[in-house]
């Protein structure tokens, strides 16, 4: 610390108490905040001044007077910092400083900004890693400052230098100190900075796989469409959501009341056309008019036959078989019973159990560029830990609207071994595209949502 005995004569006894309560108090402090909270506030019990600042090189203002926190982006406390680094850079021992001591570019915004007198007293506190920054507490006024209390106040600014290198190596090292800290550590070692941006460029260019994810699910491979063969009400169904069926077994019916009848309408009238056709073909042996209506009752019983044969082949349809062996998949049987349907609509599909694939639905914004034959992992969300590969068969040309509003494309995968996992368990997939750069890896996503943001 600076000889007590150079301290100015009229410096009185008070004066040397004061700065002894509030060494007493620095060394006390909980932290650095507290400790600049001091320096700007109360250092007015050794001298009067109007504006107090505590400034680190690594970290900028630290402390205003009659301030709870500056505002780093405020116009003054960006002007004070510039005229911190000039001085530090001058390298100034303690002492009262004015706009004239000052570059023009900094000394014009003088009055705008401080007092005429400045008081400087800076610092080498020792950080926590062990290195030593620069810092200095700022006092301004209107008045000149006398030497005896420059030389009071120096004192005072050896036991905050104290002070403050103690607070900081006791505090931790948070990441906002660490960023706050870098300026100064690059501009102290240029060379460490080429080193590290030579190996983040490095890493940047190193090559990774482009990997995007996707809800999938498994699905049958080939199975068999059962649709509606006509136009009507499902009456009754012989099977159950996931039964195993074989072929020729009835699945479901239509309610065939209405065909029923009509059938036998079309045979009755069939019945009745042929009757008329013989007593004619009686009467046309004397009589040569009734000879002449033969041929029109012929035709109405090909008619009223290709009718009936109509009705029997729909009633026939009406019992909907399987075409194959597998396992029965719709919805509950109660949800259609009833329901009207028309010819071609979907009622169930038969699958065989070990004809399984997987399919994925990308979303528009994940559609990298993907080869037939890329490597597709399911990871099923009953059990995530154990993927099921497969193959990518492949991927729809246009992409189709989701329940959500959203679109997706359609992709197909072909398994790579069978799988004892059954049809229609979800999860999500994973799919493998070409190497990239790691670069690319990690802003893809990121440019593509700001060119959608500025429509380029």
């Amino acid at each position: 610390m600076t000889d007590l005995s150079s301290v100015n004569q009229g410096v009185s006894a008070m004066a040397l108490s004061t700065l002894t309560q509030l060494s007493h108090q620095a060394r006390h402090a909980v932290d650095s905040v507290e400790l600049g909270f001091l320096a700007v506030n109360e250092s007015h019990a050794l001298a009067t001044y109007r504006q107090g600042a505590m400034w680190l090189a690594e970290g900028g203002v630290q402390a205003l007077s009659g301030v709870v926190q500056p505002e780093a982006n405020a116009p003054y406390v960006q002007w004070l910092t510039l005229v911190c680094r000039e001085l530090q850079g001058q390298q100034r021992p303690s002492g009262s400083i004015t706009s004239n001591d000052m570059p023009d570019h900094l000394g014009e915004h003088w009055r705008e900004w401080l007092p005429a007198y400045l008081l400087w007293l800076p610092m080498q506190i020792q950080g926590a890693s062990g290195h030593v920054m620069g810092g200095a507490l700022l006092l301004a006024r209107d008045e000149p400052w006398a030497p005896h209390e420059i030389a009071l106040l120096d004192e005072w600014r050896d036991i905050l230098q104290y002070a403050y290198s103690q607070r900081l190596q006791a505090e931790p090292l948070t990441w906002r100190r660490r960023m706050t800290r870098l300026p100064g550590q690059i501009r102290r070692r240029p060379g460490r900075l080429a080193i590290g941006l030579v190996v983040v460029g490095l890493l940047l260019c190193l090559p990774v796989q482009l990997t995007v994810l996707a809800p999938g699910e498994l699905v049958p491979a080939h199975p068999a469409m059962i649709r509606a063969p006509l136009d009507g009400v499902l009456g009754s169904f012989m099977v159950q959501p996931n039964q195993q069926v074989s072929t020729g077994q009835p699945l479901f019916s239509f309610d065939d009341a209405t065909l029923q009848s009509r059938l036998d309408v079309a045979r009755q009238a069939l019945t009745t056309a042929e009757a008329e056709h013989r007593q004619m073909a009686q009467m046309a042996v004397y009589d040569n008019k009734s000879k002449a209506q033969l041929a029109a009752l012929a035709g109405r019983i090909e008619e009223r036959r290709a009718e009936a044969d109509y009705l029997q082949g729909q009633l026939q349809r009406s019992r909907v078989v399987s075409p194959q062996d597998g396992i029965a998949l719709f919805d509950d049987p109660s949800e259609w019973i009833g329901k009207p349907v028309t010819t071609g609509e979907r009622i169930m599909r038969i699958a065989v159990p070990e004809d399984v694939e997987i399919q994925a639905w990308l979303a528009v914004g994940d559609a990298i560029p993907l080869e037939e034959g890329a490597a597709v992992k399911l990871y099923l969300n009953a059990n995530p830990f154990s993927a099921v590969a497969a193959r990518l068969r492949y991927v729809a040309h246009d992409a189709e609207q989701q329940p959500d509003g959203s679109y997706a494309y359609r992709l197909r995968a072909t398994l790579d071994a069978p799988t004892d996992q059954r049809v229609g368990l979800k999860g999500t997939v994973k799919l493998s595209g070409e190497q990239v750069s790691l670069a690319y890896w990690v802003l893809r996503r990121p440019l593509a949502v700001i060119r959608q943001m500025i429509g380029h």
